[in-house]
């Protein structure tokens, strides 16, 4: 387990173990990123709307689980990943209009060139195809390893990482020349992965 790592376990420890100052920490800990994951899931990429209410809903069902779950720091991100990405798909089905997306299509979102901010960097990641745009999100938002998004997606790791690979480059392509040197120092500017995985890690 990565020593950053440590607070988290300690705060999921004492939680299982009813303590509600330490749910409380878990809850500041993940509930940003949960908030941004599941915004581009349901095309709500300022958070303060559906996505907000989701992710609300997600926590109770974390709450009522909690006890249930024995794993480490990284594997709870991914469980309280798939939570929020199942509420998520829910709100979609009961939603009247459009269900899920299952590609892109629509016109690239205004004010991209150069690096991407906040909300305009969730715009991008949504606009990507829905198998793509869910993987790069897990990796970029929630921060997941491919094993652990595969278990959010229920896919393999080959193929969570080969959908995370496909949208990067999609990134990469719509970013177009600002992205040239955005690596870090001694990362290859080629490498598509690296420069928006880089950019969009600004949000």
């Amino acid at each position: 387990m990565a020593e950053a790592d440590a607070p988290l376990a300690e705060a999921i420890r004492a939680a299982r173990a009813g303590d509600e100052t330490a749910f409380v920490r878990l809850y500041r800990s993940l509930h940003p990123c949960l908030v941004r994951y599941v915004g581009t899931l349901v095309g709500d990429a300022a958070g303060d709307g559906d996505a907000e209410e989701v992710t609300a809903g997600a926590w109770q069902d974390i709450a009522r689980d909690l006890r249930a779950f024995d794993c480490d720091a990284p594997g709870f991100r991914a469980w309280c990943a798939r939570i929020a990405r199942t509420c998520a798909l829910t709100h979609l089905r009961d939603r009247p209009g459009p269900g899920p997306r299952d590609s892109g299509g629509g016109p690239r979102p205004e004010g991209v060139p150069g690096r991407p901010e906040g909300g305009r960097s969730l715009a991008l990641i949504a606009w990507l195809p829905r198998a793509e745009a869910d993987a790069v999100a897990l990796r970029v938002i929630v921060g997941l390893d491919a094993e652990r998004a595969a278990y959010v997606l229920g896919t393999s790791p080959a193929a969570a990482r080969s959908a995370t690979l496909r949208g990067l480059r999609l990134l990469a392509d719509q970013l177009g020349d600002a992205a040239a040197g955005a690596c870090p120092a001694g990362a290859p500017a080629e490498d598509a992965t690296c420069t928006a995985t880089w950019m969009l890690r600004g949000m």
